[in-house]
């Protein structure tokens, strides 16, 4: 059976990420690409159950050792349920957000440690990783002054957290850029739309003509 291709993408609250893969899928699509666009947490109905929790604004009390167990478990039923049979079938697999969203949002934002999250999430996706994973790079100013602007009515629980913890995320990204270069591609998305979509879709466009 042809193995699919597996790619997500990555990036601060704000950075623009789904709205450009969104376009992106689109355009594969339309071009006759077989693909299957999901996101995390979510991308099946026990994961959508558990996203509602884990970025509902009223639960902030939550313990960050919670909070990285409930988005391991999202991943594991997203994947099982969705990711790998798209993958099986040979499809071409965009995902908003994977493993290095729980690295850098827990691991290193949250301060758990960047290997014991690494434990928890490769028990839960075994020996299942990106092909490809494209990171939106911007600074956290910018990018909660987008969420402010544009997104108002969908702010979650995580788009509250403090200047110094969105920070970090970006930091713990960099970190991740650098651990993991060959993976790992940095698109800067503090420009227009369409110059970030098409940077995007040629390093995907790359891939595949490799595969």
């Amino acid at each position: 059976m042809v193995k699919g291709t597996f790619i997500t993408v990555e990036g601060p609250d704000g950075a623009g990420k789904t709205t450009v893969l969104n376009i992106i899928a689109e355009e594969l699509a339309a071009e006759g690409y077989p693909i299957v666009q999901t996101r995390e947490p979510g991308g099946s109905p026990i994961a959508e159950k558990i996203r509602q929790i884990v970025l509902d604004k009223k639960h902030t009390e939550m313990d960050p050792r919670t909070e990285a167990l409930l988005y391991a478990a999202a991943r594991r039923q997203h994947l099982i349920e969705k990711i790998i049979p798209a993958l099986e079938k040979g499809n071409i697999v965009l995902c908003d957000r994977f493993i290095d969203a729980s690295i850098v949002y827990q691991g290193f934002a949250r301060k758990i440690g960047i290997d014991e999250v690494l434990k928890i999430n490769r028990f839960a996706i075994e020996n299942t990783m990106p092909d490809l994973t494209i990171y939106f790079d911007i600074e956290p100013k910018i990018g909660l002054e987008r969420i402010q602007k544009h997104r108002q009515g969908e702010m979650n629980r995580l788009d509250l957290e403090t200047m110094e913890f969105h920070k970090m995320v970006r930091e713990g990204y960099l970190q991740l850029l650098d651990r993991f270069p060959d993976r790992i591609k940095k698109v800067m998305a503090d420009r227009p739309i369409e110059e970030v979509k098409t940077e995007a879709k040629k390093l995907i466009l790359s891939l595949l003509v490799k595969r």
